[in-house]
């Protein structure tokens, strides 16, 4: 069956959606966007990535297409209309254009895009057996943490990994590692100190990096936001990743180097558990 999709205010069938060919996002990748996860029809973390999605737009000068409130009630419906149990809702705003143009457009009105996409995100299988990834540089630009439209080189970075056998690329610079293609970053030292990079314009502000932050110190786990390099995730007790449709996901090899056994650890895995108890008890 056809998904409906959003369109600047209108419900229409996916194969009827469309966009103009001047649309800033098209054409200048010039645009954010957001993706929230949904477990049992429930928008996670919702209000954070608004937020989120906010605080992005002023880093660009761009202004909503409409309130954050709006933007809420559209997702809703279209889980509704979709009958969404278990996925993402994705949702992006684009400056759009009368023509093509370097400078930004005065007066332009911004364009909001939104779809449902149905995915097995709780019982993923790669939680049981933990991703392997390859390192490579980290050749974005500097303002990672707007989560914008430019995904090329996260899109190289993962075809690549795909490419030599793995699942994801870890991204390094100046011999630490930044985060992943599309996810952040994580290790947990021998004494069990979970660490993950510290929050800057080198990395993105993750929703789920947040909740786990919250959730370690509800349960009296030792955090530390610094950089490691690579040597320390070889070296380190357990690793993971986390986003928005990963949650926490448990990595156990890096550029073929199994790390400590090669299979999930007890800590990620609780910290996964925790994770998804939470967001489900919403």
């Amino acid at each position: 069956m056809s998904r409906t999709v959003y369109v600047n205010g209108d419900y229409v069938p996916e194969e009827e959606a469309k966009i103009s060919v001047f649309d800033r996002g098209f054409l200048f990748a010039d645009g954010v966007y957001e993706v929230c996860s949904v477990l049992d029809g429930k928008l996670i973390d919702n209000a954070a990535h608004l937020a989120r999605l906010q605080r992005s737009l002023n880093e660009i000068s761009m202004a909503l297409p409409c309130s954050l409130e709006e933007i809420e009630a559209a997702e809703l419906e279209l889980v509704r209309l979709n009958d969404l149990s278990e996925g993402m809702v994705y949702f992006q705003v684009t400056r759009t254009s009368k023509d093509r143009d370097f400078y930004f457009p005065k007066d332009a009105k911004s364009s909001l895009v939104m779809f449902t996409q149905v995915m097995n995100l709780s019982k993923n299988p790669a939680a049981e057996k933990g991703l392997s990834v390859i390192t490579m540089p980290d050749l974005r630009w500097e303002r990672r943490d707007i989560k914008t439209l430019q995904l090329l080189y996260p899109s190289l970075a993962k075809t690549e990994a795909k490419n030599k056998g793995a699942d994801d690329a870890w991204l390094v610079e100046d011999g630490f590692v930044t985060e992943g293609s599309s996810n952040n970053a994580w290790i947990i030292l021998q004494d069990g100190t979970i660490v993950t990079r510290q929050l800057s314009h080198e990395i993105l502000h993750g929703i789920t990096r947040h909740s786990i932050i919250k959730l370690a110190e509800l349960h009296q786990l030792k955090i530390e936001e610094r950089p490691f390099t690579v040597e320390e995730v070889k070296h380190a007790r357990e690793a993971f990743v986390s986003s928005a449709t990963t949650f926490v996901m448990p990595v156990v090899k890096i550029d073929g180097v199994e790390i400590a056994d090669g299979k999930p650890g007890e800590l990620t895995k609780k910290l996964r558990s925790i994770y998804l108890a939470e967001a489900k008890n919403l």
